[in-house]
């Protein structure tokens, strides 16, 4: 068999070395922002996206930014602002709806035309197609399923009209297990840098974090269910998909119906058992309450808090990503 080689370790490393301008489309509680802040990087929130206004919400109490809800239908990609290539560097991130990707949805699918909310991907093509000027970077998030089998196609059209448009695209699985959070939360990453660069996701490391560093250690007894239900959730066959106890190395992926339906992540706590709090679960996602107190003191429910971060984006993977495009971190991963 003949060997195969790739040349793509012999293209330059794209390096930010000018201030950062973000644009978060289907922006959330931006978590792209939280991952910067973390990274300790100076940057612009300079736009967002969002059509949830609760999420828009949420988003204003934990970065200190007044944005309004819009609609990426929309948008124009006048709207975005990218101007002065020369003298900022623009990161687009688009982590658009996986409703209908998600094997939790109806997997409806995003192919072009459908009018499925995962289908709003093709507005990012749109806007980019409208644009004189091109961002310099492009992150994109979502469930495993956006490239399986069924929306591979779909998937490799849109890397396709990126290609197009000049950027060099690489894509890869990451779960957030390995990359410091104690989750099992496995999602696609894909960073695509305008111009012929090679980009390298982070390697995977030792998980030092355990769920019960995360817990609460003073829960309201509003959290505690049933016997009744206690019963049902410990039963041998509920065991392997729902129930988590409180010296499990890693939680289970949380999702946002979780806070509305009993049947979701429990954990053990002596003889009781008890639901995950909306904070405990903003911290599985941020490890941050100072984010979920701000929150709060802005009058956001504890329910569109739950929904919001279990939604985000794992922030502790983004960091790693990230340094990956800033030159301090690269020469710090080549040992200089």
């Amino acid at each position: 068999m003949q060997a195969q080689i790739s040349f793509d370790y012999y293209k330059p490393h794209f390096v930010i070395d000018k201030p950062i301008r973000l644009i978060e489309l289907f922006a959330g509680i931006g978590a792209q922002s939280k991952a910067l802040e973390n990274l300790g990087v100076k940057f612009e929130h300079y736009r967002i996206c969002e059509f949830d206004k609760y999420a828009v919400k949420s988003y204003n109490a934990i970065h200190g930014t007044e944005f309004v809800q819009s609609d990426i239908t929309g948008l124009k990609a006048s709207d975005l602002g990218i101007v002065d290539t020369n003298q900022y560097c623009y990161i687009l991130t688009y982590s658009f709806p996986c409703q209908d990707l998600s094997i939790e949805g109806k997997q409806a699918g995003m192919k072009k035309g459908s009018k499925t909310r995962s289908g709003l991907l093709w507005e990012v093509e749109r806007l980019l197609n409208e644009c004189t000027v091109l961002p310099q970077v492009l992150l994109m998030e979502n469930v495993t399923q956006v490239h399986n089998k069924k929306n591979s196609p779909d998937f490799n059209k849109w890397i396709e009209s990126l290609e197009d448009l000049g950027y060099s695209n690489y894509y890869a699985d990451l779960n957030a297990k390995d990359y410091g959070v104690p989750q099992n939360r496995n999602r696609t990453f894909m960073i695509s840098i305008l111009g012929n660069y090679f980009y390298e996701f982070p390697l995977p490391f030792k998980l030092e974090k355990r769920l019960k560093d995360v817990l609460e250690s003073d829960v309201d007894e509003k959290y505690y269910i049933s016997t009744k239900i206690s019963h049902f959730v410990t039963e041998p066959f509920r065991i392997k998909k729902k129930y988590t106890t409180v010296n499990a190395d890693i939680a289970s992926s949380l999702k946002a119906r979780d806070y509305a339906s009993w049947n979701g992540n429990y954990i053990s706590n002596g003889n009781r058992i008890r639901k995950l709090t909306p904070k405990e679960c903003f911290r599985l996602m941020t490890f941050d309450d100072t984010d979920f107190e701000k929150c709060k003191a802005a009058g956001i429910s504890d329910s569109q808090l739950y929904k919001q971060a279990g939604n985000s984006i794992v922030v502790d993977v983004l960091v790693k990503i990230f340094a990956q495009l800033f030159e301090k971190k690269i020469k710090e991963l080549e040992g200089d």
